[in-house]
């Protein structure tokens, strides 16, 4: 019997995945790569001033280095990147399932960053270091129209893509609806709500909770803010300028913590 296309169309997605690699860039991002065991690693490229700068971690992976010259480099990253004579190849990182992932570790109520089609790889390596800093379980966006794993993400996490949750999920109201279900309290970020993310989250700090941001320009879509529990603003000293989504997450953040 014919598969159906979309079981067909799953598949050959599936395959895509699971051949693709990232070329991983500079010092501090090779480094967390290499020490992380979770990491499939499969070509590392350095200049000679790299290898020894980065002699305990290419112990500890146990990888053979390929040793360049620095004016031949043979890595094929975009020729603007700021390697520092470091390389590596390697597989996406596999976080598992988002019922798993969202649980938390259990010492305080989880909090989870969702992205709403925030496609800036140099925005989402930033926002992974802040969820980092400030404790958060996973950052969330959508297998398309969302930053995947590049190296310049990685560089701008400087070491976070390791060790923070980064997962893309097909269709982002239905994993807000997940996390409902899971029972968080999904708040997104509009400038132009009537009430602040303080005011929201007033008796709900407790609570396991989802704070959603969107592209900056566009914001939050319309299916996004339908499915918000509640859409919140960041209170601003006086009426100038707005916070870049980064930034935002972080204040966020630091706004919901439990």
């Amino acid at each position: 019997m014919k598969k159906p296309k979309w079981v067909v169309e799953k598949e050959q997605s599936r395959k895509a995945s699971a051949a693709e690699t990232v070329w991983l860039f500079g010092l501090h991002a090779v480094r967390d790569a290499l020490m992380n065991p979770k990491r499939e690693k499969l070509r590392l490229v350095v200049t000679l001033n790299a290898q020894n700068k980065l002699e305990d971690a290419i112990s500890f992976a146990g990888i053979e280095a390929e040793i360049n010259d620095p004016r031949r480099f043979s890595a094929p990253l975009d020729p603007q990147s700021v390697h520092q004579g470091a390389a590596l190849e390697v597989k996406a990182l596999n976080w598992g399932r988002l019922e798993d992932v969202a649980l938390g570790d259990g010492t305080r109520p989880p909090r989870i960053l969702l992205l709403d089609r925030v496609t800036d790889p140099h925005n989402v390596g930033a926002i992974l270091r802040s969820a980092e800093v400030f404790g958060a379980c996973a950052v969330i966006g959508t297998l398309h129209h969302s930053a995947p794993e590049t190296g310049a993400l990685a560089k701008t996490a400087s070491g976070a893509l390791e060790r923070q949750p980064y997962l893309r999920e097909r269709n982002l109201a239905e994993t807000m609806e997940r996390l409902k279900a899971m029972g968080y309290f999904v708040v997104g970020l509009d400038g132009e709500a009537d009430q602040t993310i303080e005011a929201a989250l007033e008796g709900r700090r407790d609570r396991a909770v989802a704070l959603v941001l969107g592209a900056e320009g566009p914001g939050l879509r319309q299916k996004t803010k339908e499915t918000c529990d509640a859409l919140v603003r960041i209170d601003f000293a006086g009426d100038f300028g707005s916070l870049n989504v980064s930034n935002a997450a972080a204040v966020s953040l630091y706004a919901a913590r439990g």
